[in-house]
């Protein structure tokens, strides 16, 4: 977070980016179920929003002590929003401004299943924990491939992460992937280990103070981190 509120833009830059990776899903289908809008306006809302971001427009005012960046940020998209309906302007982005990367595909496809009680703001909070999970999985297979360790992944992403009515056993696993029941403990553990690890990282990079950090890990782990 200090890096994201630096003045250098060098600096700046890829705190930013780790930012918009863990929220834009959050800020794009809060929008699109708050306000019922398109989903071209508002793929172009939350590339002027993120794009703002990166221009350190709003970060400059978002003190930890008052409040978590997850609801700052969802304030700040609150006001964009508003501001824009009151200046009558289409959620159109400005002539030259930045192509942001983002699957908006993906993020409807997933929309489609979200239960119609759910609030926008009860979204925008899962949301944000999906994210960070998905960003932590990704931090998870790169180590793995860096380390030669791909058949740790591949059993964490079978047993943990795979959808389905039953689980394999480990015996099963074992079988499948050629091992002693022994090594699919422990690759599993290492997996686990290194995934939870990768999260608190995370939250640590997105977070101010000592307070804020161990705070949003205990919302998202559940525990206080050691």
């Amino acid at each position: 977070m200090l890096a994201a509120q630096s003045a250098d833009a060098e600096v700046r830059s890829p705190a930013i980016e780790a930012i918009t990776a863990i929220y834009w899903k959050p800020v794009y289908k809060y929008v699109r179920l708050k306000w019922n809008v398109s989903t071209e306006d508002a793929a172009d809302f939350t590339q002027e929003f993120f794009t703002r971001l990166m221009e350190k427009e709003f970060l400059d005012s978002y003190d930890s002590n008052k409040g978590r960046l997850r609801t700052f940020l969802r304030t700040c998209a609150d006001r964009l929003f508003m501001k824009q309906l009151r200046d009558s302007q289409r959620l159109k982005r400005g002539a030259g401004a930045q192509e942001l990367s983002l699957d908006y595909e993906e993020a409807e496809r997933e929309l489609a299943e979200v239960p119609r009680s759910e609030s926008p703001e009860e979204r925008f909070e899962k949301e944000w924990v999906i994210s960070l999970f998905s960003v932590g999985v990704q931090r998870l297979r790169a180590i793995c491939e860096s380390s030669g360790k791909m058949i740790h992944f591949e059993l964490f992403e079978r047993y943990d992460l795979e959808d389905g009515d039953s689980k394999p056993s480990y015996a099963q696993l074992a079988t499948e992937f050629g091992l002693a029941v022994t090594d699919v403990t422990n690759y599993l553990a290492f997996a686990r280990r290194e995934f939870r690890s990768c999260v608190v990282a995370q939250i640590r990079a997105m977070t101010a103070t000592e307070e804020e950090f161990r705070r949003e890990a205990l919302a998202v782990l559940g525990v206080s981190p050691k």
